[in-house]
């Protein structure tokens, strides 16, 4: 029987997994599975036979390894690859460690269609307008709002969720390009997605959605320059961290009332009850709230679920985010992949 380490505090069990998630898990040796901090002698006591790590803040060093000799996976449940591991000592000593974030796609993609429509048809100003007894019956808003009917939608980072709300968005049959270092051209033209550079793609779209994964090259991507190249009245959702924005930049374009914003992350949360996005009507606000519906996250759950029961057969195939040289080199700054990838061939 696998042993599986499971640590998900900060997050509930019931927050990531079903009642038949947690029935099936039975089928495994599961050390904790509770809601409260593993206690660190239970972990200690563990690593030595363990084979899975699942945990919200996985610790893992070259130390921690040598105490694991069996460890071959480790799952984190925060949402992004920590940096409190040591990417490169995982690959040296062949630990594969997974990302739940594909397990957000569909909650994540579904508000960011939410928040699309509703800014894009301005339902949330005019709803504030009634409130005000100032609504405009039967007005043409042709100057801010617009149509998601054959729209240019651009995606910063095609991963689970930008390939999620292409699927959400397909009956619209918008116009999509894409921004993606990383993503294999064939994956994009699976989606009818073209690749395009970042400028070329500020200069096309009415839409730019925020989806990339966080790494130590895209901090402030979206800056003054990429918001300032972008059509009056385009529409800006950011959905996967403010990382990847400039903030000061979009404040500034937000003031203006030159662009529409829907976001729900910010650089620092809870937002500011001073801050001026709080008053701005061309600004759509979510509390980091895009999961957090009855059932949101137990799709990480069930891709958890799908990769125990992989590496139990000795499938290499994964539902979950991977790891792969390239990503460790982008996140941590360790080098250059070539060189992440040859600690793996290493090892074998």
């Amino acid at each position: 029987m696998t042993t599986v380490i499971l640590d998900p505090h900060w997050r509930s069990m019931d927050e990531l997994f079903s009642a038949a998630a947690q029935n099936a898990l039975r089928s495994y040796d599961v050390i904790w599975g509770r809601d409260a901090p593993i206690p660190d002698d239970v972990l200690q006591a563990a690593f030595p036979t363990a084979e899975v790590l699942i945990a919200a803040s996985p610790q893992i060093s070259a130390a921690t390894l040598e105490r694991a000799p069996r460890l071959k996976t480790v799952i984190e449940v925060a949402g992004a690859f920590p940096a409190t591991i040591d990417y490169a000592a995982c690959a040296a000593c062949g630990v594969e460690v997974l990302s739940c974030a594909p397990g957000f796609r569909s909650a994540v993609a579904e508000m960011g269609l939410a928040m699309t429509l509703s800014a894009a048809r301005g339902l949330v100003r005019e709803h504030e307008a009634f409130r005000r007894a100032d609504e405009r019956w039967l007005a043409d808003c042709v100057e801010t709002d617009f149509t998601l009917f054959g729209a240019q939608v651009g995606f910063v980072g095609f991963g689970q969720i930008a390939q999620e709300m292409t699927r959400l968005l397909a009956p619209f049959k918008p116009n999509i390009v894409a921004y993606d270092p990383w993503l294999p051209r064939s994956v994009a033209n699976a989606y009818g997605v073209e690749l395009v550079s970042l400028s070329t793609l500020s200069n096309r779209v009415k839409v730019l959605y925020v989806t990339a994964v966080p790494t130590s090259d895209n901090l402030g991507l979206i800056d003054a320059k990429v918001l300032g190249a972008l059509k009056d009245h385009s529409l800006v959702v950011v959905l996967s961290r403010a990382h990847l924005v400039d903030y000061d930049a979009l404040l500034a374009e937000a003031i203006s009332g030159r662009l529409t914003i829907a976001t729900d992350v910010f650089p620092t949360e809870p937002l500011d009850p001073a801050n001026v996005l709080r008053g701005l009507p061309n600004v759509l606000l979510s509390p980091h709230r895009a999961a957090a519906v009855s059932g949101g996250r137990h799709l990480i759950g069930d891709l958890i679920l799908e990769d125990l029961n992989a590496i139990t057969q000795g499938n290499n195939t994964r539902v979950l985010g991977q790891a792969s040289p390239e990503t460790i080199a982008a996140l941590t700054g360790v080098g250059d992949a070539d060189k992440v990838a040859g600690l793996a061939r290493k090892r074998d």
